[in-house]
């Protein structure tokens, strides 16, 4: 297969990275190593449009943020995906970090971002009466909000899918070969793609591509952040994402409602070895509920669903590492997009379209809306009663938790791109996310996706690889 640009990791940056790309008349493919995409640093992390009074000015961080912003509202809004513009609250506790929150206000200012404003406690004790009486003072981002972040990633792909990009799942790169005036990307199973450009959108394995392809990229240094989910009768404990003062690890623990009603908590930043260190930890998770606590009291860790961690690529500059390579002709890498990178990553997409030196003919089928895949969410009861005598499936509830119907479940299967494991439901969908974790619905979805996939229930498997449900050797632990 010969594309002119394969971009490698389909990650939130990828995602849109292709988006963008797909706008012009090119042959473009996406090559994702696991199962589905949204798998890596796009799956678990905070969910957070921000302002962008954090970054260092000057920073590629600075910029990117201030011009990502409205641009992912914009794409949001194109692409059907939940997201709410609430705001922010950045909480100090002493006069010390008092005149933290003058510095942050001072560097937004720098960064040029608008609707930043200072409060007392008093003040912001108003706006949001579960806010410790600790707070001595408070920085507002009005322009901050939240987003399901694998849900953009989910919705970025398919619709660069349904305007001409090719995905690719468990296509591993395990080999980059130089041939005339391109590349031949080899998988770990022995398939082969040609592309005369490569864009490294490989999070945490960016380096290892830039390796492959003989580039000596900076570092990159994996974190952990921890986080737990509470069920979503904590979901209004607080209006506006809380966070406090930031420290030299990061923006440190957030408080924060979710676009489905939940309420997140954390996350930790820890230096792991590698990629693959997803797991939770006692620690970990006793100081996101301690450092949670302190700025919403509140919190009722009772009513915890999930607990989980997230994997940030990172590197010594704390910056992003974008542009063409020094060394390697035809390859770009866009690497180490850790926070606030999520915020960035349209604004991150149209700068890698603009800036790989090939023809620009406009697509003139490009077409920027997605279908709504919540549409039935959104009607009224009088409404979905209708739909339902017309489409019956709609009407027989399958997860209890969180309400969502066969209907909607097999629209899920049908949708570019096409869940291949259990967790796929589960991101398109939130079956199997609330209370009792699939303690309900699990077997009615499985046969429903084995059918949709044509395989025998047993092969279905939780998230790709050895992690079956069913059948001999069936190992939840590969998942």
């Amino acid at each position: 297969m010969e594309y002119q640009v394969a971009i490698i990791g389909a990650g939130v940056v990828g995602a849109m990275a292709a988006r963008e790309l797909s706008r012009y008349r090119l042959k473009i493919c996406l090559l994702e190593a696991e199962n589905d995409v949204a798998m890596g640093a796009s799956k678990a992390n905070s969910g957070i449009i921000h302002a962008g009074y954090d970054p260092e000015p000057g920073t590629l961080k600075a910029r990117f943020n201030r011009e990502g912003n409205p641009l992912l509202y914009e794409a949001a809004r194109e692409l059907h995906v939940p997201h709410k513009n609430n705001g922010a609250f950045v909480c100090a506790f002493s006069p010390e970090e008092n005149a933290q929150l003058e510095g942050l206000y001072r560097r937004g200012q720098e960064n040029r971002i608008p609707g930043l404003s200072l409060l007392t406690g008093e003040e912001a004790r108003a706006l949001e009466p579960g806010l410790s009486p600790m707070v001595t003072g408070v920085l507002l981002a009005a322009t901050s909000g939240i987003i399901c972040p694998y849900e953009l990633t989910i919705a970025a792909v398919g619709n660069a899918m349904d305007n001409g990009v090719a995905l690719y799942r468990n296509f591993r790169v395990t080999d980059i070969q130089r041939k005339d005036e391109g590349f031949v990307l080899t998988s770990s199973q022995g398939e082969q793609v040609q592309a005369q450009w490569i864009v490294n959108c490989a999070g945490v394995h960016a380096g290892e591509i830039a390796r492959l392809a003989g580039d000596p990229l900076p570092e990159i240094l994996p974190r952990a952040g921890e986080y737990v989910l509470l069920d979503k009768s904590q979901g209004t404990l607080v209006s506006r994402t809380i966070f406090q003062v930031p420290t030299q690890k990061g923006k440190g623990i957030l408080v924060t409602p979710t676009v489905d009603g939940n309420l997140l908590v954390g996350p930790t930043a820890q230096s792991v070895p590698n990629g693959d260190c997803t797991g939770t930890t006692r620690q970990g998770l006793d100081t996101v509920k301690t450092l949670g606590r302190k700025s919403v009291p509140g919190v009722d860790y009772r009513q915890v669903i999930a607990a989980f961690a997230g994997i940030r690529a990172s590197t010594p500059g704390k910056d992003f590492l974008l542009g063409p390579s020094q060394t390697v002709p035809g390859l770009f890498h866009a690497a180490a997009i850790d926070s606030p990178g999520l915020s960035c990553c349209v604004a991150l997409g149209r700068y890698i379209a603009e800036n790989l030196p090939l023809p620009k003919e406009e697509n003139p089928h490009f077409n920027p809306i997605r279908e709504n895949p919540h549409f039935f969410r959104g009607l009224s009861l009088e409404e979905k009663d209708a739909y339902i005598h017309e489409h019956p499936e709609y009407g027989k509830i399958v997860c209890r938790c969180e309400q969502v119907s066969l209907g909607e479940i097999r629209g899920a299967c049908a949708v570019n791109p096409r869940p291949l494991d259990m967790d796929g439901i589960k991101r398109r969908t939130r079956a199997m996310m609330g209370r009792c974790q699939g303690g309900f619905c699990t077997p009615t979805i499985l046969t429903t996706l084995a059918e949709s996939l044509g395989i025998p229930a047993e092969e279905v498997t939780k998230a790709g690889g050895d992690s079956r449900l069913l059948g001999k050797g069936a190992d939840y632990g590969k998942a």
